[in-house]
C-alpha cells in the first residue's frame, strides 16, 4: 500500500508523511513543481492526499480521473465553507477534512481507506454503502475463529466470495478451501460427492474415491445451495458436523475430519425449517454464525463504483481503450432492479467495454430490457459526474446542467406519454396531481389565453408549470400539492409521485417544506 502526498501546504503533509512511515507504510511526495498526473502514474498510489487548492482545475481533473483508475483522494480544505465540501465530494473525493486539522485525524482517516481497500481486494467485495462495510466489518470478526458460518443471500451476491475471504483471513488459510454446489449435485451422488465411497459400493464405483470433506482436512469446505439437500442427506450431514467424522459410502470406517463448514443459501433457510423441508436440528448447527449479503438494489450507491471497478478490470483485460459511460446511461444503470445482482452487472459492463470501441457509452448502448425496467422518476437518482476528463467540458458547471437536462428528460417522457394529440403543448402544460380525478393521475392542459403567471401557479392540488420555471420550483410545488392531496400521509405521497419515502424525506428537509401531522 502506498500514500502519495502533494507538497501544497508543507506542515500538514510533512508531519502525516512522518507519521505513516512511522506505520510502516509507503509514501511518496509531490511539489507543487510535480506535473501531479505524471507523479500518479509513476507511483501508482492507493490513496492520494491533497493538502491544498483543491479548486484548482488541475486537483479537480486529477480527482476525476481517479473516479475511473481507483486510487481514494483526501482533501484538505483551506474554508470552512458547507457548500465548498459538498461541491468536493460531488466532485470525487473520497474525503474532505477542513483546516486546521490535527495530524492523528488525517493519518486516521487515511489508514481507515487503506483498510477498506485492502479488505476490498482480499474479498473482492467493493463498495461504500453501509451493508457493505458491516459485511467486511463481520468477516474480520468471523474468519480468526472456527465456528461454522451461514450465508443467505440472493445468486449473484457474492457469497462464495465471503466464504473464501473468511478462509483467506484464518489460521486455516495455507490449508485446502473446497467449493461444493450441492444443488447442482444429482441425489445419488450427492453423498459420493461429500462423503467419499469404497470401491465396489455401487455400480460404477471401480475405484475408492476420496470425499470432498477428507479433501478439506485441515482447511475450508463451502456447502452452497445447501437449501437444496435431500433429507435423507440431511440427517449423515448433521452427524457429520456433530461427530466431526464421514463414513464413505459402502464403508465401514470413520474417519476424523478437521474442517470448518461454511454453508450458503439463496432463499431464507428459516422459511425451509417451518415449511418441513429442511430439519431444524441441522438448520441450528449450521447457524452458529450468520451473515446475511444484501442485493445490489438494496445498496444502489454502489453500482457507480462497481461499474468504474468493472471498467477498468475489463479495459486492461482486453486492452480496450474506455471513453466514458455517459449520465442517462449511468442513470439506467443506478435504477434497475439487478435480479441478477452483481454477477449480472458485471457481465453487463464486460460487454459494453467489449463493445464500445473507444467511444462513451450511452443509453442507446444498454440493454432495451434494462432501459424499459427502470422507473421513470420524476426526482432522479444523484449519481455524481460520470464523463472521464477531456470527454466533455468539467467542473459544477457541467454537472448542474447534466441533472438539469436528464430531470429534464424525464419530465418530457413523462409528458409524451400522455399527451398524443398535439406536440405544441410540450411547451406551454401544466403537470400536476388532479384534484378531481382518482388519486395519483396526471392532468394536462393549456395555458388560457398563452398568459404565463409570473410564478408557480398552484389551485387546489393542481401544479401549473410556465416556461423559465426553474426544476427545484416545479419539484417543491408538485410535492407541496402531493402532501395536500394525500393530507399529509407521507407514504401516499411518495408513491403519488412515484420516488421513495426517503427519496421525500430527502426533498422536504431540502426545501424546507415542514412535516406537518397526518390528518
Amino acid at each position: 500500500m502506498k500514500v502519495l502526498i502533494t507538497l501544497t501546504d508543507v506542515e500538514p503533509a510533512v508531519r502525516l508523511n512522518a507519521a505513516l512511515e512511522g506505520a510502516g507504510i509507503k509514501t511518496a511526495m509531490a511539489s507543487p513543481l510535480d506535473d501531479l498526473p505524471s507523479a500518479v502514474k509513476r507511483e501508482k498510489p492507493d490513496v492520494i492526499v491533497v493538502t491544498g487548492n483543491l479548486l484548482d482545475p488541475p486537483t479537480q481533473s486529477l480527482v476525476r480521473q481517479q473516479l475511473w483508475d481507483g486510487a481514494a483522494v483526501v482533501g484538505l480544505a483551506d474554508v470552512g465553507d458547507r457548500d465548498v465540501e459538498h461541491r468536493l465530494r460531488a466532485s470525487g473525493f473520497s474525503e474532505v477534512l477542513t483546516k486546521p486539522v490535527t495530524t492523528e485525524e488525517v493519518f486516521t482517516r487515511v489508514m481507515a481507506l487503506l483498510d477498506r481497500r485492502t479488505m476490498a481486494e482480499r474479498t473482492g467485495l467493493y463498495g461504500e454503502s453501509e451493508p457493505v462495510r458491516e459485511v467486511l466489518v463481520k468477516i474480520e470478526q468471523i474468519a480468526p475463529v472456527t465456528s461454522t458460518v451461514l450465508i443467505e443471500g440472493e445468486s449473484g451476491t457474492g457469497k462464495e466470495l465471503v466464504a473464501r475471504a473468511i478462509h483467506q483471513l484464518s489460521p486455516r488459510r495455507a490449508k485446502p478451501f473446497i467449493a461444493v454446489n450441492v444443488g447442482a449435485l444429482p441425489e445419488t451422488l450427492l453423498e459420493s460427492e461429500l462423503f467419499g465411497h469404497e470401491k465396489g459400493s455401487f455400480t460404477g464405483a471401480a475405484e475408492r474415491r476420496i470425499g470432498r470433506f477428507e479433501l478439506a482436512h485441515g482447511g475450508t469446505i463451502f456447502l452452497d445451495e445447501i437449501g437444496d439437500v435431500p433429507q435423507s442427506t440431511q440427517v449423515k450431514l448433521l452427524r457429520v458436523l456433530e461427530e466431526r467424522e464421514v463414513t464413505r459410502v459402502g464403508g465401514s470406517q470413520a474417519i476424523p475430519v478437521d474442517v470448518r463448514v461454511i454453508a450458503a443459501t439463496n432463499r431464507p433457510l428459516k422459511e425451509g425449517v417451518e415449511r418441513g423441508h429442511f430439519r431444524s436440528d441441522l438448520y441450528y448447527r449450521l447457524n452458529v454464525l450468520a451473515m446475511y449479503l444484501p442485493p445490489l438494489r438494496e445498496r444502489r450507491e454502489d453500482i457507480v463504483l462497481l461499474v468504474r471497478r468493472f471498467v477498468q478490470e475489463f479495459s486492461q483485460q482486453h486492452g480496450r481503450e474506455f471513453r466514458g459511460i455517459t449520465p442517462d446511461a449511468m442513470q439506467a444503470l443506478v435504477e434497475y432492479s439487478w435480479p441478477g445482482n452483481v454477477r449480472e452487472l458485471r457481465n453487463l459492463v464486460e460487454s459494453m467495454v467489449v463493445l464500445s470501441h473507444g467511444r462513451a457509452i450511452g443509453l442507446d448502448d444498454i440493454p432495451q430490457a434494462i432501459r424499459d425496467q427502470g422507473p421513470q422518476r420524476m426526482l432522479p437518482v444523484h449519481i455524481g459526474p460520470v464523463l472521464r476528463e477531456g470527454e466533455r467540458a468539467g467542473g459544477r458547471e457541467l454537472e448542474f446542467i447534466v441533472r438539469s437536462l436528464v430531470e429534464l428528460k424525464l419530465q418530457v417522457e413523462e409528458l409524451r406519454r400522455k399527451v398524443d394529440d398535439d406536440r405544441d403543448l410540450l411547451s406551454q402544460v401544466s403537470l400536476g396531481v388532479n384534484a378531481g380525478g382518482s388519486a395519483g393521475s396526471l392532468g394536462v392542459g393549456r395555458l388560457v389565453g398563452g398568459l404565463e403567471p409570473p410564478g408557480p401557479a398552484v389551485s387546489g392540488n393542481v401544479v401549473t408549470v410556465t416556461p423559465g420555471m426553474t426544476m427545484a420550483q416545479i419539484e417543491r410545488a408538485s410535492i407541496e400539492a402531493a402532501l395536500r392531496e394525500t393530507r399529509n400521509n407521507r407514504r401516499k405521497a411518495a408513491d403519488l409521485l412515484d420516488i421513495g419515502e426517503r427519496t421525500l424525506y430527502r426533498k422536504l428537509k431540502e426545501y424546507g417544506i415542514p412535516i406537518g401531522a397526518e390528518e
